[in-house]
């Protein structure tokens, strides 16, 4: 089967009535956790993006207590699956600062966990794909806040060295 285009999408849910339209958000629902959880950002947590910032640092708060700090191999995964739930919350909100506010925070308690990482590449690898994807996205951002943040990532150079 193949899928239709958006813009035949949006065409035929302009045309439906209100009813149908609300039929076929739960049933979108039903099928996907990630479609649940944009539904609940795009419903609930859209107009308080502060507070979804948090919701989504608690989660992740929770995750980093799982890794495991003693074997590379086993926090690598952990920590992989971190920044790919952390990347799906992104996602979700359309401003570039939640985007940098999250990658910042796992950035940051990744470092609180004293690993060691010149031990292990891959450690290092997603530590230092984390920083390249907040320059980028810091990059993407008024002057004002990336000076701010800017000033935030020299910090964890410093932690780092």
């Amino acid at each position: 089967m193949k899928a239709a285009s958006v813009k035949e999408i949006k065409s035929a849910l302009e045309n439906l009535p209100q009813k149908e339209l609300v039929d076929i958000c739960l049933r979108l629902v039903k099928f996907k956790k990630e479609n649940k959880e944009l539904s609940t950002y795009l419903l609930f947590d859209d107009t308080d993006e502060p507070g979804y910032i948090n919701n989504v640092k608690e989660g992740l708060g929770l995750l980093f207590e799982d890794v495991n700090k003693t074997n590379p191999y086993f926090a690598k995964k952990t920590l992989r699956k971190i920044v790919r739930t952390a990347n799906k919350f992104i996602r979700y909100s359309n401003e570039a600062t939640t985007e940098v506010e999250i990658l910042l925070f796992v950035a940051e308690t990744m470092l609180q966990l004293n690993l060691d990482m010149s031990r292990s590449t891959a450690l290092e690898n997603i530590y230092l794909g984390l920083i390249k994807k907040i320059k980028k996205a810091v990059m993407a951002l008024h002057e004002d806040l990336q000076y701010d943040y800017l000033r935030q990532l020299t910090s964890f150079d410093k932690k780092t060295k």
